[in-house]
């Protein structure tokens, strides 16, 4: 009902001005529109029940409690960029890396060097918001070879808290396999990113060989995991910004989902 009596409002106001010649002359400067008394008030309800209604969807987002999406609510655009760009984002992030390290540093380990913590890497320790910063943060629908010149380009920045985290486990004694959903062609880039950031020592970078391009992103880390576990590995630790990433067969011990109200990857 809000809605609609703004837009009757502007519709009344516009249809107005459309009939009658203008002359800017005529006007008094400044230039005040009187609104209705209440419109500010109006105004200010409406954008509070957007905001409202975009937290409600990305904790939805969040506990993979919605359908698979290809891009953002519309209504939501400027939201996840407040969220994104603001400290909503790296507070966040920096939860999900405190607490993994609290959980990394109370596992004993076996010593017999077949602990295992798994990260993803884009939106886990790559961050790809430069991108995503140039195609509306989510509003526009993923276009893979632009994504992928982006990839080619090896700038994307360290997610600082993960590197922490990352610094951490390997101190701790695990093995540290990154498990990503990028093509094998991309490995050289790939590691050159990496180290650039301060990313190194890992034991074994898994990435999307011919056999595995056209599976879903849960399928085939479900099937790295189940040959890591074949190989007498123990998934410990699981860091990713996808529940694909988290989920399917031979899940960690415990997993560690990263905030990612961007994209979707079923």
């Amino acid at each position: 009902m809000l809605l609609f009596k703004i837009f009757l409002f502007f519709s009344l106001l516009s249809s107005t001005l459309c009939h009658e010649t203008f002359n800017s002359h005529l006007l008094p400067r400044p230039l005040i529109i009187q609104y209705p008394e209440d419109i500010e008030s109006q105004f200010k309800e409406f954008h509070e029940e957007v905001k409202l209604q975009c937290t409600s969807w990305r904790f939805s987002v969040e506990t993979n409690n919605l359908s698979p999406w290809k891009t953002i609510p519309v209504e939501c655009g400027a939201y996840v960029k407040d969220y994104m760009m603001g400290r909503g984002y790296k507070v966040d992030l920096e939860r999900v890396s405190n607490e993994a390290g609290v959980y990394a540093k109370s596992v004993e380990l076996n010593g017999d060097g077949k602990d295992v913590w798994v990260f993803d890497i884009d939106e886990t320790l790559l961050s790809n918001l430069p991108y995503y910063a140039e195609h509306g943060y989510g509003l526009e629908a993923f276009d893979p070879v632009q994504f992928d010149k982006w990839v080619s380009s090896g700038i994307a920045p360290a997610i600082e808290p993960s590197l922490k985290l990352y610094e951490k486990v390997l101190d701790l004694g695990f093995k540290v396999f990154l498990l990503t959903g990028r093509s094998e062609e991309q490995r050289s880039v790939t590691i050159e990113n990496l180290t650039r950031v301060g990313f190194h020592s890992w034991d074994k970078l898994v990435l999307r060989d011919s056999e595995d391009h056209g599976k879903l992103a849960k399928i085939f880390k479900s099937e790295k995991r189940s040959k890591m576990v074949e190989e007498g590995y123990r998934i410990l630790g699981n860091s990713g910004d996808q529940w694909s990433d988290l989920l399917g067969s031979c899940p960690a011990i415990r997993s560690f989902k990263l905030p990612n109200p961007m994209y979707y990857i079923p």
